[in-house]
């Protein structure tokens, strides 16, 4: 386990230190995910397609709301 202290921005930007960065295999242009579970924060590398099957259930979800008819009444007020 690795511990270093970093220092919060005004801005809210951190930097992560290049030892824990080349440790976990963070290049630029990645991505992270920030999970908080009560006052703990979590960062974790990502990649879109981790996702694949929460978006494509979000897509279907939101594709049902967006094409309800019954909100189309709307449209002419």
């Amino acid at each position: 386990m690795e511990t270093r202290i970093i220092r919060v921005t005004d801005k809210g930007q951190i930097s992560i230190p290049v030892e824990v960065r080349k440790s976990v295999g963070i290049s630029v242009g990645d991505e992270l995910i920030a999970i908080r579970y009560g006052k703990t924060l979590c960062l974790k590398k990502i990649k879109k397609e981790d996702f694949k099957d929460l978006l494509k259930h979000s897509e279907k979800v939101a594709n049902k709301l967006w094409n309800n008819k019954e909100d189309e009444i709307w449209n002419n007020i």
